[in-house]
């Protein structure tokens, strides 16, 4: 990093600190506005330092200020399915949505329900979007519906030119390449929504900031990728050599369909294995910068003490554990979400919630503090995990949900993961002394009664996936394996 980017950067977040000293009072009776932030393909790396050189000043600022949550998962390890699940409040085993690739919001039961915002404007309501929001295409006549601000630039971009794409088979998406902070949408949006936060405001409003990175293809400015040095990377802490070995047939067929040929070939090569992290990492801490430079436009303006703010992201990511570099499974890489959420006035600043919660929860979430009285219009999935904002050491009965498929779930209670494919094989992790998840424990004797226990949460009924390429894959996987 140059000198004078060194000293924005201390100077930023000293800023961001000085704002922080402030005691947040609400005022009685106004309306809490709220600040949703969404980063994309964002593990858990930088939000609890899983990985050790994963630098992160913006976001280890604001969980001084929230309360974070050890524990949250998404309904669907992908971009699109996830999205589609958090935003809408119907869990993917009734939207059929649990890939990307496919088309959801056409059918009856999509069409009838009221998304987030559409509740949000229903409750008064002005409702922005920015960058990356839902993923899956809707209806055109439900954009304005949903958002009345624009939607912000979007886009993958900018890809890595030939010489730069040196990950393997995926084209565009596989390269690390520094370009200028301007060609960014991430940038862009996210110095249209300090712009936002400038204005005055007669009503309350619910911003949506979705951002593009750290999803590949791993270009950013070139400061960050200066962070990190290649040949000092460390990989990741939860590779395992021959981690696979003590999985059913139907994952091991899974994985052989879609990744591993890729992760085969950059992990024979630790040199590049360190390149296609480092370009993750720098990526990360991209991601970083803009959700702070979002966070000091908030602070900086008169919104900063009636906002509840929230960051998470759609899915985690594997960058090698279980031999994989994707999303797309029901392992604990693919499944947690980091998330931390700020509400003004808390007395619980800085404390870690390490009940397990879900992206779901997020909707009735907004509903109880934003909405009293005003209930959806059709039920929604998932928990107000309000109770858990007002005292993060309180217990939750219910664990997290995360679907692959009909019948590919898994279960995640404070302890265990537990995973059920659709030939009745088994996965169960005890993450009191396995975090990663390396030993299966479902064939052992003693597991029986903690493999009853979460079977139970399984729902009686899972709808067919809705068609499309994901769709096929797995259904050929499927009929592969049954033989």
């Amino acid at each position: 990093m140059n000198p004078s980017s060194a000293l924005q950067l201390l100077l930023s977040i000293f800023l961001l600190s000085l704002v922080a000293m402030g005691h947040q009072k609400v005022e009685e009776g106004k309306p809490l506005n709220v600040l949703f932030i969404v980063a994309d393909d964002m593990n858990e790396y930088g939000f609890f330092h899983t990985h050790p050189q994963l630098q992160t000043p913006y976001l280890d600022a604001f969980r001084e200020r929230s309360i974070s949550f050890r524990q949250a998962y998404c309904p669907a390890p992908a971009c699109s399915p996830s999205r589609t699940s958090f935003l809408s409040g119907v869990s993917p085993h009734r939207s059929g949505k649990y890939y990307n690739g496919s088309a959801v919001w056409e059918t009856p039961l999509m069409q009838a329900q009221e998304s987030m915002m559409e509740w949000f404007q229903r409750a008064g309501y002005n409702t922005y979007g920015k960058g990356k929001l839902f993923h899956s295409q809707i209806p055109k006549e439900r954009v304005a519906k949903n958002f009345q601000g624009s939607r912000g630039k979007g886009g993958f971009g900018p890809f890595p030119d030939e010489a730069h794409r040196n990950f393997g088979s995926k084209g565009k998406f596989r390269g690390v390449q520094a370009f200028p902070d301007e060609t960014f949408p991430d940038v862009q949006n996210a110095q249209h929504i300090a712009q936002l936060l400038q204005e005055a405001h007669d009503e309350p409003f619910f911003i949506m900031y979705g951002l593009w990175r750290p999803h590949s293809p791993y270009t950013c400015p070139q400061r960050f990728l200066d962070l990190y040095d290649p040949a000092e990377i460390v990989l990741p802490r939860g590779y395992l050599k021959n981690d696979l070995e003590d999985l059913p047939a139907m994952p091991r067929a899974y994985l052989a369909a879609d990744d591993q040929p890729e992760f085969d070939r950059i992990a024979q090569n630790e040199t590049q294995w360190r390149a296609y992290l480092r370009g993750y990492l720098a990526c990360y801490s991209f991601a970083d910068y803009n959700i702070g430079q979002v966070l000091a436009a908030l602070d900086e303006s008169p919104y900063r003490d009636n906002t509840i703010v929230v960051i998470t992201s759609d899915n985690g990511f594997h960058m090698g554990e279980k031999d994989r570099f994707n999303k797309n499974a029901l392992w604990e890489q693919s499944a947690i979400t980091p998330m931390a959420i700020r509400i003004p006035g808390t007395k619980h600043a800085g404390k870690v919630c390490n009940q397990p919660v879900n992206l779901l929860d997020l909707y009735p979430t907004f509903v109880d503090y934003c909405g009293e009285g005003l209930p959806p219009l059709q039920p929604i999935d998932g928990q107000s995990i309000r109770p858990l904002l007002d005292n993060p050491d309180r217990k939750r009965k219910t664990p997290s949900i995360t679907y692959f498929g009909k019948d590919w779930v898994s279960i995640r209670s404070e302890r265990y993961r537990y995973i059920s494919y659709p030939d009745g094989s088994e996965e169960l992790y005890d993450h009191s002394r396995d975090p990663w998840e390396w030993h299966n424990l479902a064939d052992e004797p003693a597991s029986k009664k903690v493999k009853k226990r979460h079977r139970k949460f399984i729902p009686k009924e899972m709808v067919n996936a809705v068609e499309g390429r994901w769709t096929t894959k797995i259904k050929e996987i499927v009929d592969r394996d049954s033989q």
